[in-house]
């Protein structure tokens, strides 16, 4: 039985959970949910701190202009100043708990604490990723696939042609981030972030074939399946699907090609991600018989594009649907 939590009743843990046993939990909850935080993986990450209100502020630099005039032999310049820029979110909160009977017993690591928390945490990762991806999926700098004029006009299927992913798309967003002069990860690349259905079709394209793909499992991210162009594609089934919204009520797929710092997300430590654990008896005269156990999660997320022109939304069909 899963409910959704309304109240903030499950805030304080009932004192025969010890610290350390808080911590073990909370760490197990960060680990089930981490490999699905697939979008918060790549932005500019903020702590959250306590007892600082709702809004987070993400700080982001300007370019200083080029200083072209020459120097006057004796003469101090006038100097320049930073120009920081501040975007602001507020941040939410979201949460879930699963009730257990009488036969949970905290006085040890039960087994069905770690099983609850591994689906608890599953479902954490993918509620907190999604929160991710709808704000960053909102960005202005688009590119639909074929040069077609908008979304609406992606086809699939179709006798006239398919607006599949392909590889010279993901050369025309890498030309755009550095005519942006948006700034790599590491050893010089790019992040993309695609959709299991749309890669088929781009590692099916023969220029994908031509190139070795050379991603070292240690070097690089959980889900990465090659690398082509200096961009390092990383699969995910959490990718935004705009479902019926191309031509013929075809799926429309978005692949996100990232640089550094076009995106800002509260990290899930410090705060974001918490375990919350009620033994039974905890609820007083709420659960008389001592027959009933919580183990829920709570987390407080947000994210805000911070340079839209860093990163690079590619809209396209793919040929499984």
């Amino acid at each position: 039985m899963a409910n959704t939590v309304q109240t903030t009743t499950t805030n304080n843990l009932n004192n025969s959970l010890t610290s350390e046993m808080q911590t073990f939990y909370d760490r197990a909850l960060i680990r089930y949910a981490t490999p699905k935080l697939v979008h918060a993986a790549f932005g500019q990450k903020k702590p959250i701190p306590p007892n600082n209100g709702k809004t987070i502020q993400f700080r982001k630099f300007s370019p200083l202009a080029k200083a072209t005039t020459p120097l006057t032999e004796g003469v101090t310049p006038d100097g320049n100043s930073l120009n920081v820029v501040s975007v602001t979110a507020t941040v939410d909160q979201y949460g879930d708990y699963i009730t257990t009977s009488d036969l949970l017993n905290l006085t040890a690591v039960d087994d069905i604490i770690m099983e609850t928390q591994a689906i608890l945490g599953d479902q954490a990762g993918r509620t907190l990723d999604t929160v991710v991806r709808e704000k960053i999926n909102a960005g202005t700098n688009v590119q639909y696939v074929n040069s077609k004029s908008d979304r609406s006009s992606l086809t699939g299927g179709a006798a006239s042609g398919n607006d599949y992913l392909t590889v010279a798309e993901i050369k025309k967003a890498v030309a755009t981030l550095k005519r942006n002069n948006a700034s790599p990860f590491r050893d010089g690349c790019y992040v993309a972030i695609i959709h299991p259905d749309v890669a088929n079709d781009l590692t099916n394209d023969p220029e994908w074939k031509e190139i070795k793909q050379n991603v070292d499992p240690e070097d690089w991210y959980s889900g990465a399946i090659g690398k082509i162009h200096g961009v390092v594609f990383v699969e995910s089934t959490e990718a935004k699907i705009f479902e019926g919204e191309g031509s013929g009520s075809r799926d429309v797929y978005s692949t996100l090609v990232i640089g550094q710092n076009a995106y800002g997300v509260t990290s899930i430590t410090g705060g974001g991600l918490e375990s919350i654990i009620k033994q039974k008896g905890s609820a007083g005269t709420g659960d008389p018989l001592d027959q009933r156990s919580t183990i829920g999660w709570k987390a407080t997320q947000t994210a805000e594009i911070l340079s839209s022109e860093y990163m690079v939304r590619i809209e396209s069909t793919c040929s499984y649907k």
